[in-house]
């Protein structure tokens, strides 16, 4: 293996320009040595980590359809078939309230086991609570599969942006985390379309559970062959966990098998590199609780927990509820069919998570959001008209509700966890990714639970007036506070935006 003094001294230009007339080289935007890639090396550290974004929507899409299969005397295949609204809720919510538990979990998990463990953990935690739920004899047993699946979600959720962020290359970071939020939606399609074709067979809502074991086993197997986060092991390198020495070694064994050839002999300088930017940022201290809330862990705070809340409390949940109903008043006669609409509006979002994926590297984080919240905005006020002044033109309706889908997945869709992965500091990164997964599936559930008493307090009408004002509050943090990210390594984002 070459040692980094011998390696030929390749400058790169990052276009990140000065910084008060600093020479280091992680201010000044001027790097030793090329940042190579291989696309196809760099397809499995971005592949099985966003499986779990493959199951995780493959759940809610599957959930959809079997709590319909589980509510039928004749396929059910059970006796307890009959179940209350308040049972339905429990088996539906059942995932959510484990993610929350394990989004607390993973508070310190992502330090302690590393990215690559917690992801291999909430494998097997996918794989037990889908077996659990799959061959439940009575219902609180199946309730305790959907809390152990749960479970697996927020570590997942937690672990996966935070591996995916630290190994992609910087050319594409965007792309690849973007995508997660591409395979969500996939696994949604996906469960829709395998609840629709086992929903009239006997015993089909166990099927449904159980189809999802394969995804997670192949999850668990592809991050046991992948390696370890290099900025993990050189985070814990720098605040004395091991050798720095074998460790140092540990981290270039891993950067040659995540660049593959086209790192060349680059592998030492890179990781000299990202100690000295790491050291020149502080990361060497060890992180204590009290620090999350100053400094630039608190802007950092600020600026994830934001983007999630928000992306929670716009709407979405409320918008899709009425999905259905406005499809059907504008004359989509799949609109009877929920699970039609359903499938229609995945394939939407797919589309249009694609065309964010595609331009988030080349546009930047800041141009789709604040493009995306802006015909969120435009749609929502367009919903709450509709129902206050415009039932008699439900064109407009439609019109709206495939604008707000639109525009959620061109923006808060995949850019939210996308910035969230980005932005905090390394040392804090497991701990404030955990505030993020925490606030984001809370801020679900609060919405969830609110919707129904606010529309029957307000009335649709108002109720996305109120959804639409806050989509204004939030375009005001996104112009205010939200920084650009594009084209930075992680160590320069922690220098420059926070």
């Amino acid at each position: 293996m070459a040692s980094s003094s011998s390696l030929p001294q390749v400058t790169r230009l990052s276009g990140s320009g000065d910084i008060g007339g600093a020479k280091d080289p992680l201010l000044t935007g001027v790097h030793k040595i090329s940042h190579n890639y291989s696309l196809l090396r760099a397809i499995f550290p971005f592949l099985f980590p966003a499986l779990e974004g493959l199951v995780y929507g493959y759940d809610i899409g599957a959930t959809a359809c079997a709590t319909i299969s589980l509510g039928s005397a004749t396929l059910s295949g059970v006796s307890w078939y009959d179940l209350s609204s308040l049972q339905i809720g429990l088996i539906a919510s059942g995932s959510l309230s484990g993610a929350l538990i394990g989004s607390v979990l993973a508070f310190n998990a992502g330090d302690v086991l590393g990215r690559r463990f917690e992801l291999i953990a909430s494998a097997v935690l996918y794989c037990i609570g889908a077996l659990i739920t799959a061959l439940a004899p009575e219902f609180p047993v199946m309730v305790i599969g959907r809390f152990v699946f749960g479970v697996g979600i927020g570590l997942a959720m937690h672990a996966a942006p935070m591996y995916m962020a630290e190994t992609a290359p910087r050319q594409i970071r965007g792309q690849l985390l973007s995508l997660k939020e591409f395979f969500i939606v996939i696994g949604m399609v996906v469960g829709y379309a395998v609840g629709s074709a086992l929903v009239d067979i006997f015993g089909g809502w166990r099927y449904m559970y159980g189809a999802s074991i394969p995804l997670a086993v192949i999850m668990g197997i592809g991050m046991w062959c992948l390696p370890e986060s290099p900025r993990w092991i050189l985070l814990c390198a720098i605040q004395g966990k091991g050798n720095m020495h074998d460790l140092k070694e540990s981290a270039i064994r891993c950067l040659y098998r995540l660049r593959g050839k086209a790192i060349g002999d680059s592998a030492p300088a890179l990781v000299e590199e990202m100690l000295d930017e790491l050291y020149s940022v502080g990361e060497d201290k060890k992180a204590t609780l009290g620090e999350m809330f100053h400094g630039k862990c608190k802007k950092a705070l600020v600026i994830g927990a934001g983007l999630v809340l928000f992306q929670q409390i716009t709407g979405q949940p409320s918008v899709l509820y009425y999905a259905a109903s406005i499809l059907q008043s504008a004359g989509f006669s799949a609109a009877a069919d929920a699970t039609r609409v359903s499938i229609l509006l995945g394939l939407f979002k797919l589309v249009m998570t694609g065309s964010a994926v595609l331009v988030v590297d080349r546009f930047g984080r800041r141009p789709l959001l604040l493009g995306g919240v802006s015909g969120m905005v435009i749609s929502l006020f367009m919903l709450g008209s509709y129902y206050l002044f415009l039932n008699e033109a439900p064109a407009v309706a439609a019109i709206a509700l495939l604008l707000y889908v639109g525009c959620y997945q061109l923006s808060f869709g995949p850019i939210g966890w996308l910035m969230i992965s980005e932005i905090f500091p390394l040392r804090f990164r497991g701990q404030g990714l955990s505030i993020g997964v925490l606030v984001n599936f809370a801020a679900n559930a609060l919405v969830t639970l609110a919707f129904s008493p606010l529309k029957a307090w307000l009335g649709a009408g108002l109720l996305f007036y109120v959804f639409g004002a806050i989509a204004v509050a939030s375009l005001a943090f996104i112009f205010f506070i939200v920084p650009e990210t594009k084209g930075l390594s992680l160590e320069e984002i922690e220098e420059q935006c926070l």
